[in-house]
């Protein structure tokens, strides 16, 4: 079974986007799920407040055999200047990734594969 979810929120006025996807895939007795969001910021500036963001990067793996499961999570922020000649922009981003996987239960499995 693969369930798939995406959003895409654009705000031209906000000069925002935010991008998400979401996928739930139950395969060989493990059910994964994972989700991705995008989100970018874009503000003008002036050539005397380019004042980047400091990037950053955040890794967090948790394993817990007694219970079969297992969770991912990796964010990252940062920010880029834009010239184009007549004006500057910055773009400011964050990026985030969720796995997460779990053992089905034997007595639940046979439904998921019925469902294929």
């Amino acid at each position: 079974m693969r369930d798939l979810l995406f959003k895409d929120l654009t705000s031209s006025k906000k000069k925002r986007r935010i991008l998400a996807a979401s996928e739930i895939v139950d395969k060989e007795g493990v059910r994964s799920i994972v989700r991705r969001h995008f989100v970018y910021i874009i503000k003008e500036i002036s050539g005397c407040d380019v004042k980047k963001p400091t990037p950053y990067i955040y890794v967090l793996k948790k394993r817990d055999s007694k219970e079969k499961k297992e969770d991912f999570f990796c964010r990252i922020k940062g920010g880029i200047v834009i010239d184009n000649g007549q004006k500057q922009f910055m773009v400011i981003y964050m990026h985030s990734l969720k796995i997460h996987l779990l053992a089905i239960p034997e007595h639940l499995e046979k439904y998921s594969e019925e469902a294929n």
